[in-house]
């Protein structure tokens, strides 16, 4: 009898990331994240955007007597926009690290999806700048806006 030939090791993080890159597979990206999985997030390219949509679902809801969604929630929805346009812009696979993260509440939130983007404002070598804003209905009426700083190491 021999010896059973062991498991091969599970991918990396970083090489399954990677691999969603290679095949444009934004969505496969995202599922990566178990907390973009528990908001629901989806992305998709909309003309050269990136696209980040939180379908609605009742445990996002933050205030039920209006009902709203939870600032939370929108806030996670901001920071991920510009952290999977980071990624995905980015030469290499790149984890940026949030430095600083200011979110402006516009609005309440009504329970139905909300999409939202991030667009690159300045990219130094170290330091990049991400200005994201989010929607419902109406693109130009945002629930809220946000501005972030991310430390992003160069692979």
């Amino acid at each position: 009898m021999t010896a059973a030939e062991p498991d091969p090791p599970a991918p990396t993080l970083i090489e399954r990331m990677t691999a969603a890159k290679a095949s444009h597979d934004y969505q496969g990206l995202i599922d990566l994240v178990p907390y973009a999985r528990f908001l629901g997030l989806t992305a998709a390219m909309q003309g050269d955007e990136l696209i980040t949509t939180m379908r609605y679902s009742g445990h996002l809801i933050g205030n039920p007597a209006l009902p709203a969604l939870h600032g939370g929630t929108l806030g996670a929805l901001l920071e991920s926009a510009a952290i999977f346009e980071l990624v995905w812009r980015a030469e290499t696979v790149v984890l940026p690290k949030t430095i600083t993260l200011t979110v402006d509440y516009l609005r309440s939130g009504a329970p139905v999806d909300t999409h939202a983007r991030g667009v690159v404002t300045r990219q130094g070598r170290r330091v990049t700048n991400v200005r994201m804003e989010a929607w419902q209905a109406d693109r130009a009426a945002p629930v809220a806006t946000a501005h972030a700083v991310f430390l992003v190491m160069r692979g």
